[in-house]
């Protein structure tokens, strides 16, 4: 059985390319991340300038023409069609106390906007401040204590919606 890849070139261009394909691409390498490439009897050079191993997506420069490429095979088809995405984490919709202490300050409030990694707010436990970011996007739905209280561990901090 034939493998194929599936290349995605600047979120536009869609090639589907087969192993035999790969071993008649007319290409030889002049160093680490450089290319001479012939395609009908025409010289291109090619050269790697970004790789990103884990996605899957290159950055490659074609005769000083940039192009963004996604390389899938057809594992990474059959997720996609399934609706899973390789690489995440569950959503994280609520913050919770790892142990007990004393909530030092609250950086943000109900309705809110945050970013990742955006400070929520500050907990003191064992004579150390714990600041605590947001994993996510999205909006606050709740504070469930306010600036002063003390927490157990396992306790409700802030609710995403």
């Amino acid at each position: 059985m034939s493998t194929t890849y599936k290349l995605s070139v600047n979120q536009t261009y869609s090639f589907d390319l087969s192993e035999s394909d790969l071993k008649n691409l007319d290409a030889l390498p002049t160093d680490k991340s450089n290319y001479h490439v012939l395609k009908n009897n025409k010289s291109f050079k090619a050269e790697i300038t970004h790789i990103d191993f884990i996605n899957k997506k290159y950055t490659v420069s074609v005769n000083n023409n940039v192009y963004e490429v996604a390389i899938s095979d057809a594992l990474d088809m059959l997720i996609k069609n399934m609706g899973i995405e390789k690489g995440r984490t569950k959503v994280v919709n609520a913050i919770k106390a790892p142990m007990p202490g004393l909530i030092l300050e609250i950086n943000v409030e109900v309705g809110q906007e945050v970013k990742e990694n955006d400070p929520l707010l500050i907990l003191e436990a064992m004579k150390m401040e714990n600041s605590f970011l947001s994993p996510r996007d999205g909006k606050i739905k709740s504070i469930a204590v306010q600036k002063g209280n003390a927490v157990d561990k396992g306790q409700l901090l802030i609710e995403f919606e």
